[in-house]
């Protein structure tokens, strides 16, 4: 069983920055594919970025790409989103996931784990 918390979120202005974490226990990750998603209201989860169990693959979305860096240190057992730019269609609930699989997905159904959520929102 992981256990996953997100930190880091809170309210921004438009243009800056936030740096979200996700701190796994229960179970080493290294062996995990990670993955950041969020939610807005009335729409679905959608992908923002994969990390492979190393961290040498990851894969962002188009609609956060440029902006978002996304990046995992196994031997403190998180992963992080850094977000920069921010813009209000990126206000939305981030998650953080893993799977039992050495590569991240962009399927949230193929996530194992989950995160409660953490709320980002970006004023102009």
């Amino acid at each position: 069983q992981v256990h996953l918390v997100e930190s880091g979120g809170g309210l921004v202005e438009a243009g800056g920055s936030l740096r979200l974490s996700c701190s796994a226990s229960g179970h080493p990750i290294n062996r995990y594919g990670m993955g950041w998603f969020r939610q807005s209201p009335g729409k679905d989860r959608e992908f923002v970025a994969t990390l492979s169990w190393s961290g040498a693959t990851t894969n962002i979305a188009d609609s956060v790409s440029g902006r978002f860096t996304a990046s995992r240190d196994n031997a403190k057992n998180q992963i992080y989103l850094q977000m920069n730019d921010l813009r209000r269609e990126d206000t939305a609930v981030y998650y953080c996931a893993a799977r039992a699989d050495i590569s991240g997905s962009y399927r949230a159904d193929s996530y194992d784990y989950w995160g409660q959520g953490i709320q980002v929102t970006v004023s102009s």
